[in-house]
């Protein structure tokens, strides 16, 4: 099959994002309505619920595109980059790390998950930082 154009591959990440994003968007609605707001907001319920859930679908998908092949670059850059990277990156993230470590690069995917863990939360904090201080 062709490769799309980069204009209908724009397209397929965006629908596919906007559609994660929103489903995102739901679990934690759905969160809230079943604990309430204030217990809801006690612990990131809705995060870990996608984190989680995003990973599996993530492992589902690309299991299921290297068994079964692919069904054109469309559907993956709908599913896998834009539904799945739109619900959590956390799924895109785990993916980078099992490659990585499926290639025989422990080392790598130990750094790799270490910084990004690392510099994320250094960086949110900078980010706080600069503008509590601006």
């Amino acid at each position: 099959m062709p490769q799309p154009s980069f204009l209908a591959a724009s397209l397929f990440v965006a629908l596919g994002g906007g559609a994660g994003a929103w489903l995102r968007f739901l679990v934690g609605r759905a969160w809230t309505a079943m604990l309430g707001p204030v217990r809801a907001s006690e612990f990131p319920y809705g995060t870990l619920t996608v984190n989680v859930l995003g990973s599996l679908f993530m492992g589902l998908l690309i299991g299921w595109l290297a068994r079964f092949g692919s069904h054109g670059e469309g559907t993956r850059l709908f599913l896998a980059i834009g539904l799945l990277g739109g619900f959590t990156t956390f799924s895109s993230f785990s993916l980078d790390i099992v490659t990585l470590a499926e290639r025989g690069q422990l080392g790598l995917a130990a750094f790799y998950t270490g910084i990004s863990v690392i510099a994320g939360v250094m960086s949110l904090f900078l980010g706080l930082w600069i503008m509590r201080h601006a």
